[in-house]
């Protein structure tokens, strides 16, 4: 067995967008695998063949955006696999290219153009498809122009590239840069006459839509705003045939995460956030043909769905709720893991998979379910689900667990004063021998609303292969447990941090292998925020490094994407409401009595947790005289971790390991 090394993540394969062909005979899916000399990500289709079981790879240009089934033996594909495409996306033109290509192989032909950027594309009918697409009010409807006439309105485009203009919040959004006047639209795009019709108006972002079974309605997730956007959906029924757009919201505060057609109602799934606010679970509901709506999912049901499993090995994303039959197939996250489960319309439920691990996304036709999930300290793998047996399908990451040596994350449970029982892991060195002494890492996990569980997670692994304990734990503010334990709007710092620090004395109660002398401390997001709080509160840590981190609430409400509303929800407060208690909450207030050495690891493009957060710290530090660093990664953002350039997630791992090499060996 050898060592699992540093840059070992840029071999891993990653699966997403599962997709079932339309009789269900093949599955279609995205494989994406890292190019380090390129310094991007290779993204691919391939095909299994349920009756063969057979596995083929499809396309071979790496660049596939994303695919839709044309019939059940041909596929339509977004790519920028041309040259002149790629130089007109240069220059600033905004456009989706789709391709045609058979299940059985062969040459792609470029099938039409939509002159858009479009996210999600639906057919309707031979001649028709439905999908969201962005809608720029700065920018001039370059199709409808001549040539001479485009030629200088991208020379005009050109030019505003110098200044951006603001009069919105947000105006800039994680991962998409400045969205100011910026919309997602639903659109019906024609071949024939290769004409755009808009169906959402040009200040409301559409988040989803389901076409009904013969394709002649559709639901429609939306968000309007002008000037301020509120943290509120509408739903909205449209009838293709009619071309007329019906709001059908049954409540006037509600934030709807999945709406569809099942059979002559509609089903959805969503939350009034009245009493926990945005983070509060969701529930599941039925509104059938005359608009009465029912909740039918049982009374005791307090899970999000969805799956918030950390790990740092994934990459795309798979649908996580969907609707077959007279089913409702949805993920729900329950301690440290993630399952499937199925609900019928009485709102009986019936969990599908029992393995721990994690179900990362699945697709179903006819009853039939293949699933993306994390088993057994693998990394993700395509498995079956038959009668309650999984069979995996795909061995792409085999060799990490034939090859490479892993360390199992040992779980363990205390109570905390209050008599809660709190769950975490403790991973051992690779190679540990008894009577050794070792340093540990303490790794937080973001969100607040996420979990850790004992799936692969390839930093915290590749840190017991150099001589490091790791662990970690889901405190409150997690998922997984219900409402009550995730709900500490207003207790930031306080019960979270007294849960961390009883863990940690657990931790070293019941491995005392672990030298006491010789921990540190990480985290990102919410574990950023965590670690400035911890080194401005103990100094028990020997060397800190903070990432993508909050250390001010009150400058995080003014400049981030999210800061107005979820500072608000999760601070109980404003900067004029209390601006004592945003600064009270604030690891910046605390700074002066940092004594822990810290590195702080930050992305240019992080309008989550934005730079001046993680400025703001390392210049109190450096102020203060205490020994930091900052390494700012240019043209990231807060995805570096799991989805940045695989160059800067090299640069990344080597900044903490050298950090915690430095302070603890």
């Amino acid at each position: 067995m050898e060592k699992l090394n540093l840059e070992d993540f840029t071999m891993y394969k990653f699966i997403s967008g599962l997709k079932f062909s339309p009789k269900g005979k093949k599955l279609a899916f995205m494989l994406h695998q890292m190019d380090v000399e390129e310094n991007k990500y290779l993204s691919n289709i391939h095909i299994y063949d349920l009756d063969k079981e057979k596995l083929i790879q499809l396309t071979s240009s790496n660049s596939v955006k994303s695919f839709i089934f044309k019939d059940e033996n041909n596929l339509y594909f977004a790519d920028r696999r041309e040259e002149k495409d790629r130089e007109r996306e240069k220059k600033g033109e905004d456009f989706t290219s789709y391709y045609e290509i058979s299940l059985q192989g062969g040459e792609a032909i470029k099938a039409f153009e939509i002159p858009l950027k479009a996210s999600k594309i639906e057919i309707i009918d031979k001649d028709r498809f439905l999908l969201i697409g962005e809608y720029d009010h700065r920018k001039p409807r370059l199709e409808k122009l001549s040539e001479e006439e485009k030629e200088k309105a991208l020379k005009e485009l050109e030019e505003e590239k110098d200044y951006q203009v603001i009069d919105e919040i947000p105006f800039w959004y994680n991962g998409k840069g400045f969205t100011n006047k910026i919309r997602s639209r639903v659109y019906i795009y024609n071949l024939k006459d290769k004409k755009l019709k808009p169906i959402t108006d040009a200040f409301t972002n559409a988040y989803a839509f389901k076409l009904n079974e013969n394709k002649s309605k559709a639901l429609i997730i939306t968000n309007s705003y002008i000037d301020k956007m509120q943290i509120k959906d509408d739903l909205y029924l449209y009838d293709i045939e009619k071309d007329s757009l019906e709001k059908i919201s049954h409540c006037d505060c509600f934030s709807y995460s999945f709406a569809d057609f099942l059979g002559d109602n509609i089903i959805f799934i969503g939350s009034d956030m009245a009493k926990y606010g945005v983070n509060q679970n969701p529930k599941i509901y039925l509104m059938d043909k005359d608009r009465k709506v029912r909740e039918i999912s049982p009374d005791n049901f307090d899970l999000s769905v969805g799956n918030s499993v950390g790990s740092d090995c994934r990459y795309g994303s798979t649908t996580q709720v969907k609707v077959d039959q007279d089913y409702l197939y949805f993920i729900t996250t329950e301690y440290g893991n993630a399952y499937l489960n199925r609900m019928d319309l009485e709102g009986n439920i019936e969990r599908l998979t029992n393995k721990k691990g994690s179900v990362d996304g699945f697709d179903i036709c006819n009853g039939r379910i293949i699933f993306v999930g994390f088993r057994d300290l693998k990394l993700q793998e395509l498995y079956s689900l038959e009668r309650g047996k999984e069979i995996q399908i795909t061995d792409f990451n085999g060799w990490v667990n034939k090859n490479k040596k892993l360390s199992p994350p040992e779980r363990l449970t205390f109570q905390t004063k209050e008599g809660i029982t709190i769950e975490g892991w403790v991973i051992k060195p690779v190679d540990y021998e008894e009577g050794n002494k070792y340093p540990a890492i303490l790794n937080i996990h973001g969100g607040p609303k996420t979990v850790y569980g004992d799936i692969f997670f390839h930093e915290m692994q590749y840190w017991a292969q150099e001589g490091y304990a790791v662990f970690f734990c889901n405190p409150r503010g997690s998922d997984g447990r219900g409402d009550e334990f995730a709900d500490i709007r207003g207790k930031y710092g306080t019960i979270d941090y007294e849960d961390i620090m009883a863990f940690t004395d657990v931790v070293l109660e019941r491995y005392p292998f672990i030298d006491k002398e010789r921990i540190g401390v990480t985290g990102g997001s919410y574990g950023g925020f965590m670690t400035n709080w911890i080194i401005g509160h103990t100094n028990r840590f020997k060397a800190a490094v903070s990432q993508r981190s909050i250390s001010n609430w009150i400058s995080k409400f003014g400049t981030t994407d999210i800061g107005y509303y979820f500072v608000e929800d999760q601070q109980a407060a404003t900067p004029w409401t209390d601006v004592e208690k945003l600064w009270f909450h604030s690891p910046m207030k605390y700074a002066d009595r940092v004594k822990t050495p810290t590195l702080f690891i930050h992305s240019e493009e992080d309008y989550r947790c934005w730079t001046p957060e993680g400025f703001q710290m390392f210049t109190a530090l450096k102020y203060h005289g205490v020994e930091a660093r900052l390494c700012l990664f240019k043209g990231e953002n807060h995805e570096l971790s799991r989805s940045g350039k695989p160059k800067h997630r090299i640069r990344r791992l080597k900044e903490i390991i050298g950090w915690f090499d430095k302070y603890l060996k």
